[in-house]
Parts: structure tokens; sequence; C-alpha cells
């Protein structure tokens, strides 16, 4: 009988994926790549129609906060010129993930490449409904909206700052989920209006005070911004984050 084999423990990595359309191609390449490794879990950022300068921006802004591998499928030379650069300033790799097949294609057909926008997705029914999830995601994203146009969701998330809401709306929206989010902001917004939403599920995220600390710091320092000492105090922090813990479990 031989000897059991020891216990590897699983690898955790980064992977942004960067979309002037949809990005379901991109993430299908992602998981492909990924699942020939064993014992590699991707944490998946989404920046799905990715198509202005101050999205650009934005994007690379929540890049340097969570550093790993970018790939992307960015048609307009600009926006990609603008996302290279930025990742070689923060010393990331970053990947045209459809590079190697569209150089060999268009050697082999002598063709001119397609400037379009989206051009590989036929526009069918779950097409639409995954755009207008997205359109969703970003209308009422960060608080924006009444109870009633709340309402028009599958999902609201809450949470306090930084708790990556709108990544996972926008990744939950990828797959045709319409999902508001809520931030809970200290004597401003508690989140005890959601309670008396009735067609959408409410989901609390959490994370840990010291993650939380690290992630509002890196964010302060990317974006050169001054903030009131509450959003990195550790003893401020820790209560903010208790007291979303209790008030969900309170509500349930």
């Amino acid at each position: 009988m031989s000897p059991a084999r020891p216990l590897r423990l699983a690898t955790y990595f980064h992977v942004h994926l960067v979309s002037d359309s949809t990005g379901e191609t991109l993430n299908a390449m992602a998981k492909a790549v990924t699942a020939r490794f064993d014992g590699v879990i991707p944490i998946e950022h989404i920046y799905a129609l990715v198509r202005s300068d101050k999205q650009m921006e934005r994007v690379l802004a929540e890049v340097a906060t969570a550093p790993g591998v970018v790939l992307h499928t960015l048609v307009d030379r600009d926006l990609r010129a603008q996302l290279e650069d930025g990742c070689r300033k923060l010393d990331m790799p970053h990947i045209g993930a459809l590079d190697p097949l569209v150089g060999a294609m268009s050697r082999y057909l002598g063709a001119a490449l397609s400037s379009r926008v989206g051009a590989q997705h036929a526009l069918d029914h779950d097409y639409f409904n995954r755009i207008a999830a997205l359109d969703f995601a970003m209308a009422y994203d960060d608080g924006q909206g009444t109870l009633e146009q709340l309402e028009g969701a599958d999902v609201v998330l809450c949470g306090v700052s930084r708790t990556s809401k709108t990544p996972t709306c926008i990744y939950l929206a990828h797959r045709g989920i319409r999902a508001a989010n809520v931030p809970l902001v200290p004597g401003q917004e508690d989140g005890e209006r959601l309670t008396q939403l009735k067609n959408p599920l409410v989901i609390g995220l959490t994370v840990s005070p010291d993650r939380l600390i690290q992630i509002r710091r890196n964010r302060i320092d990317n974006l050169n911004a001054s903030q009131a000492s509450n959003y990195t105090d550790q003893d401020a922090v820790r209560e903010e984050t208790v007291k979303a813990r209790r008030a969900f479990e309170r509500r349930g």
C-alpha cells in the first residue's frame, strides 16, 4: 500500500477580466485555463462594458487594490493602451486573451480586423437579458434608487464601504441576475429600509476589520486622496463591521 500523498493547500489568486462587451468570452477562457492547474482557485474581478477613459481609471484603481493577472479583450486601441500602460506602472502582467488566435487568423485570411465591439455575440434573448441586468446594476449602484425601484432587483447587496458590492453586482449581472447594492454608511444609512423590500433577496456582505483597513488604505493611496480618519481608524472600522454583522443577524 503506497503512502498517502500530503494534502496541498489551494492557491488563490486574483484575476481581473476587462472587456468592452459583456465579458462572457473572457470569462469562459479564464475558467478553461485555470482548470488546467490543480489546487489553483481564481478570485474573479469582472469589468464589463468598459468603454470610456473614466471607466478604465476605475478599473485600474480596483486592479491596484488586488494585485494579480489582468486579462482583456479590448477592441479600442486607446483604451487598450490605457490599460496596458496602467498595468506596466503597477508592475502587473496583462494579456490580450484573443491576440494569438486573432493574429494567426488575420495572417492566414489576409483580412482586416473588425473594430466593432462585441461582434462575436449573437443577439439572442440571453444576451439582451445580460445587457439589461448590467444596465440595472450600473443604474442602482452605490445606494442609488428608491425602494420602489429596488423592488425590480433579483438581489440587493448591502455592506460597509469596500466589501466588493459593485464587483459582485457586475458578476451577477453577467449571468442575467439583476443586482443592486446599498452601502452602509455610519450616521447616514443603516440598511433598515431594506427590510421593507418584498421581491429581492437581500444579502449582507461581511469582511474582517483588518482586511477592510488594508483595502481602504490601498484605495486612498492609489487615488492620492485624503479621507476622514474614521475611514481607516482601527477602532472605528472594528465598530463599523461589528454593527453591520449584528444588523445582518438581527434582520436574518
